[in-house]
Order: structure tokens, then C-alpha cells, then sequence
């Protein structure tokens, strides 16, 4: 009988994108038109990549985003490219991404916890919800959230909903009050030049045919149900899911008019990342044996034989540390500095603590 893994091991590298976010105090108007001074001078991101990669046929409809902040805002500008423009879904709160929709994912500590959604359709019907773990950790979505001042605003270059219209575009705004996000942030507070937050960025696309002068979703001929959409982001993570935190990019906070260039993941994230494959192997042998493991050789073994990515099947030659409970796990290596310990445990937690 084959094993059914909970939580797979990604069929990618740690190769997350990095962003220069320029800090901007121009004026800014929301309306969800990104042609104005205030993004003038601020980059776009790479394309949007399908959520697996590169194994997967690049996105027909191009994607790009932008970003800025000031002392109060982040700001995000994003352009979808594509004739197929519709929504339908109008309740605040609602699973939006049963339309085609924009998805903001953003974690403001690295931990890979207690990170924030927001999703919005062409019809700016927005939802905004808190995850306290991803999914696969046995997280729980907070649908009662409310991200407080949070303010946004969509453009069609085109018509919503209407095929053959000479459709090309919608864009959206975003303007996110850090006073919304501080509490999942490191010392609470909003982020100093040079901090970085990890944010992703999805666009869900459904395949779709023109029936009767509308949109309607293609449907599969043997179930009569709608086919699988399309996740297309800025961070592939090598999976069908956008809640692996530890491979979203990079989004580093400037007051210098710096490019992307200019920043480089820094040395404990890469550790951290050599932690993680050590809690995929765990998860993996949990699901094999019915146990964690405080045995290394056994962890590298699983990496091995499981990983579907070669870059994914060794670790580090760090002094990693394994403490194991029944229920429970943690593993532990040295930070870069040498003074503090870098640790991952059984939920996918990741944290830091003083080594003396």
C-alpha cells in the first residue's frame, strides 16, 4: 500500500524573489489605474509564473505587480492582462476565488505563521482573513478578521463581463495600513529600511468559453463540472498551494531609491530553509513509520529517496540539534552571528533565540 503524504516536499529550490519596495510619499489617489505619477518610478515585478514552475506551460495572460510604503501604508498596484474579464461574486467575505480573482498573502515576521490573505474580484468584492498556521500545519483561517483601514479600487480597460468588447486589462490598488499588520510583526511595529516582509502574490484564472454572450466556466465533459483554474504567482512554490509561507518572496523596505539588485536573502533564511527540508523529511516519516525520528541519517535518508527536486535532497553540513517527543519535534542549527540558535518545530513554526 502506498503512503499518502500530508504535506509534500516541493519540486522546487529555495529561489524566492526579491523586491526593492521604494518608500514614496506622493500623492495618491485610489481608483485602481496604475498609469499615474505615483507608480511612475516604481518597478514592476518579474511575471507571474505558474504556481509549480517552470514543469508547468507559462501562463497565457501576463501578471505583474508593483509595490511602495510611506510611515503609514503598504502599497500594492497589480495588472492583469487578458480579455477574459468577469466576476460575479458580491458578498463581502465570500470564497472569491470561485471568480477569477487577486490574491496578497503577507507575513510580516518570517515565521510562516499568523499571515494575512486578502483576495478581490473585478467586481472589488474583497475577502481579508488571518491564517494562525498554514494548512497543512493544522491552521485555522480567520474569517472575522478585519484589516482596519484597509482600502481598495479596481480598473477595467475594457468592459466587466462582456466578450468581444475589446477587453486588455484590470488592474487593482491596495493601500494596507501598517498599523493592520504590525501585531504579526516583529517588536509590533511597522517595518525600518533595510527589514523585509514575505509576501506572494496569486491570480486565479479559470478556463472559461463564451456561452449565450457571456463567460462561463468550461466544464468537464465526463463530470459536468468545472475544470481545475489556473494559480498563477509571483512565488512558485513547487506545489497546488500558496500556503508554503517559507517560499514567498522577499519584499525588503527602502528609503534609498535602491533596486532589487541591491538586496540578497539573508544567511539565516537560508538556514532556516535547510531546517524546513529537515521538517518535510519529518512530516514524511510520521506519515511512514508513525513517529518522528531524532536519528539525522534517518531524515536525509527520506530527503533522498522523497524529493522531487534534486537541490531538495541534501542538507547543509550545519551542527543541526533534533529533540523529539511522541507528538512533537524540534530542530535547531546556529544563526550566521553565532550568538543566537535558529529552530523549526513540529507545526512549521520558525524562531530565534538567544544562545547564551
Amino acid at each position: 500500500m502506498s503512503t499518502s503524504y500530508r504535506i509534500p516536499i516541493p519540486a522546487l529550490g529555495f529561489q524566492p524573489p526579491v523586491y526593492a519596495c521604494r518608500y514614496n510619499d506622493k500623492p495618491f489617489e485610489l481608483d485602481g489605474n496604475l498609469e499615474k505619477e505615483f507608480w511612475r518610478n516604481i518597478p514592476f515585478t518579474g511575471n507571474f509564473d505558474d504556481i509549480e514552475g517552470g514543469i508547468r506551460p507559462t501562463p497565457r495572460f501576463r501578471t505583474r505587480a508593483k509595490m511602495a510604503w510611506d510611515k503609514e501604508n503598504l502599497y500594492i498596484g497589480a495588472l492583469l492582462e487578458g480579455d477574459e474579464i468577469w466576476a460575479n461574486l458580491t458578498e463581502h467575505d465570500c470564497v472569491i476565488f470561485h471568480d477569477n480573482d487577486f490574491e496578497i498573502f503577507i507575513d510580516p515576521d518570517s515565521d510562516t505563521q499568523a499571515y494575512f490573505e486578502y483576495e478581490m474580484n473585478a467586481l472589488n468584492t474583497t475577502w481579508d482573513l488571518l491564517l494562525t498556521k498554514a494548512y497543512r500545519d493544522q491552521g485555522k483561517p480567520v474569517n472575522g478578521l478585519e484589516l482596519k483601514g484597509m482600502r481598495s479600487a479596481v480598473h477595467i480597460d475594457g468592459k466587466l463581463g462582456k466578450p468581444g468588447s475589446h477587453n486588455r486589462s484590470w488592474s487593482v490598488e491596495v493601500v494596507i495600513p501598517f498599523a493592520a499588520l504590525q501585531e504579526c510583526a516583529s517588536e509590533n511595529r511597522p517595518p525600518l529600511p533595510g527589514e523585509y516582509y514575505r509576501v506572494n502574490f496569486s491570480r486565479v484564472q479559470w478556463k472559461v468559453d463564451i456561452v449565450g454572450g457571456a463567460f462561463q466556466k468550461r466544464l468537464n465533459k465526463d463530470t459536468g463540472r468545472p475544470l481545475p483554474e489556473d494559480n498563477w504567482v509571483w512565488a512558485p512554490t513547487g506545489v497546488v498551494n500558496i500556503h508554503y509561507p517559507e517560499l514567498w518572496a522577499f519584499l525588503f523596505f527602502t528609503d534609498e531609491p535602491k533596486s532589487s539588485k541591491d538586496f540578497a536573502i539573508p544567511e539565516d533564511e537560508l538556514r532556516k530553509w535547510e531546517l524546513r527540508k529537515l521538517y518535510y523529511a519529518q512530516q514524511a516519516h510520521l506519515d511512514e513509520k508513525g513517529c518522528y525520528t531524532d536519528s539525522l541519517d534517518a531524515l536525509k535518508e527520506v530527503l533522498d529517496r522523497l524529493s522531487p527536486c534534486e537541490a531538495n535532497k541534501t542538507v547543509a553540513d550545519l551542527p543541526y540539534s533534533l529533540s523529539v517527543t511522541p507528538h512533537s519535534f524540534e530542530i535547531t542549527c546556529p544563526a550566521a552571528d553565532g550568538k543566537r540558535i535558529l529552530a523549526i518545530f513540529s507545526d512549521g513554526k520558525t524562531a530565534s533565540f538567544s544562545a547564551l
